[in-house]
């Protein structure tokens, strides 16, 4: 009888919230029952997207035979010029990837050059409208260490998935991205003009607060 009622009493209680509930009746004591009704597990949401898009940016990275050294020398035989970015990423948000490319040229032109990660063909070319081509010349004003150079740089500490030049503060640099086989990735900066490979702590500290603040 006592059981009943506990039942009676749980479900009711779903009905009045909007929620639901389930009792879980044994056939030992019934207070032991009413303590094992209906219990809610959270889902955190956030942290299984971010699982999932390390998963994701994993894959292209062991998908790519071409390395982003190798995709930014393909994309210069194209378009002469400065390469200025290299990123491995979605087509078109879709499943295949390619390499994009962006290249400034002499007459301040920007190209945006798609690269096949497999073979390392140009799958095509345009332009693009930037705002800031006076901020990149100055930053590489002076500079020895090409994207192509500072992408070789970097392979030595995992699969490179991006490269790109940081041409804001005072210390300007390149930037890449390394991931390792287990899908760790890694920050890192290249200095323009000794090519020396540091880990980019300020990307960690901008986690460390963001953490901090959650």
């Amino acid at each position: 009888m006592k059981r009943n009622i506990v039942i009676a009493a749980v479900t009711a209680a779903a009905l009045i919230g909007g929620g639901t509930a389930t009792a879980l009746a044994t056939t030992g004591d019934d207070e032991r029952s009413a303590r094992q009704a209906a219990t809610t597990q959270p889902v955190n949401d956030d942290a299984q997207d971010d699982r999932d898009d390390r998963d994701d940016d994993a894959a292209r990275a062991a998908s790519a035979d071409v390395t982003a050294s190798e995709a930014i020398a393909s994309a210069l035989k194209h378009t002469s010029g400065t390469v200025v970015s290299a990123e491995l990423d979605d087509e078109d948000d879709g499943d295949k990837v390619i390499w994009n490319v962006d290249v400034l040229s002499g007459d301040n032109t920007w190209h945006s050059v798609s690269v096949d990660p497999s073979s390392g063909k140009v799958l095509g070319s345009q332009t693009d409208d930037e705002d800031d081509t006076a901020q990149v010349r100055a930053a590489l004003k002076g500079s020895s260490v090409t994207a192509e150079q500072a992408a070789k740089a970097a392979a030595g500490k995992g699969v490179v998935t991006s490269v790109g030049l940081d041409e804001d503060g005072k210390n300007k640099s390149w930037e890449a991205e390394t991931r390792k086989s287990g899908g760790a990735e890694q920050d890192w900066k290249i200095d323009l003009k000794s090519g020396k490979v540091t880990a980019d702590r300020s990307d960690a500290q901008d986690d460390d607060d963001s953490d901090d603040q959650d």
